[in-house]
């Protein structure tokens, strides 16, 4: 984790370390260029403006006395505002089969996060994947190969076909064949188009009506390195489906991985999984307490 996360260490922590080194005393200044950093790590607006009050409260009771525990006090912040949100809604085991949905616009690394999910969930029971984006060219070719290579089965129909018949299909096969995980592919959906939002929706509906208090997670996929902009996505999102974890990928690719401490301050969704590689076993499932750590370590 700490070597995968090197780009955003060298970026943001050392960027902190940089900005205390060789100050005597927390002043205006020093919150103003303390201020100016998070922002440009993308840890976004509001959310550097809570930090930077939490801070100068913490000042305030003297419970941060020094320029050296600045570091500490600004680990903790994020610490804390990473753990606020828990780990998710219904537990595994609970219901079979246990239905994921994951969405996403196109490029943030949905088809490979679909493909590592499938394979963390392979090694606690069968999986079976359903290729309900039917609208992007080669995105049922793509989802196969990677089912292929990752070992697990799955559904499709031809390209254009209605989605919803893709997820009602695979949902009759996971119940016959007595599937423990199903994984719903959907379209990249543009959050500007009404039209795919709407089709969302209505495979949340034909879900919902075959299986029991399903889907009982749906994902969306986020790229780290789009910073604000994946805040925008995710708030469209939520007004579609209830949302109720999310996969940030890329993390290792950025040096601006604070969007992670403002997705979770502004969504109050739980991160689920973080990406950090291109390889499969590179999805991992998120601890604030091991990210924080691995980010603030020497």
């Amino acid at each position: 984790m700490k070597r995968k996360l090197s780009n955003t260490r060298s970026g943001f922590v050392k960027g902190i370390e940089k900005l205390i080194y060789g100050k005597k005393k927390i002043d205006k200044e020093l919150f103003d260029e303390l201020e100016e950093l998070l922002i440009s790590s993308d840890v976004g607006v509001k959310t550097t403006d809570r930090i930077i009050k939490r801070i100068e409260e913490s000042l305030e009771k003297k419970v941060l006395k020094d320029v050296k525990q600045l570091k500490n006090e600004i680990k903790d912040e994020i610490l804390s505002t990473l753990s606020l949100n828990g780990s998710g809604n219904q537990k595994e085991g609970t219901f079979k089969p246990y239905i994921i949905l994951v969405v996403g616009v196109n490029g943030t690394g949905k088809t490979t996060s679909i493909a590592k999910l499938a394979n963390l969930h392979k090694n606690k029971g069968k999986v079976l994947v359903a290729a309900a984006d039917t609208f992007r060219a080669a995105a049922i070719e793509q989802l196969q190969e990677w089912c292929n290579r990752t070992g697990v089965d799955m559904i499709k129909h031809q390209a254009g076909s209605d989605p919803s018949a893709v997820v009602f299909d695979t949902l009759a096969s996971a119940k016959a064949k007595k599937v423990d995980y199903v994984i719903i592919d959907t379209a990249g959906r543009l959050h500007t188009k009404v039209n795919l939002m709407e089709e969302l929706k209505k495979i949340q509906k034909v879900v919902q009506r075959e299986v029991e208090n399903a889907p009982h997670e749906i994902l969306l996929v986020l790229d780290a390195t789009t910073g604000q902009n994946a805040i925008q996505q995710a708030m469209k999102f939520k007004e579609a489906v209830d949302i109720n974890g999310i996969i940030l990928t890329k993390l290792d690719g950025t040096a601006k991985g604070g969007v992670i401490v403002g997705i979770a301050d502004e969504l109050k969704i739980p991160i689920k999984y973080i990406g950090i590689g291109e390889k499969m076993e590179d999805l991992a499932t998120f601890s604030p307490q091991d990210f924080v750590e691995s980010l603030f370590s020497k």
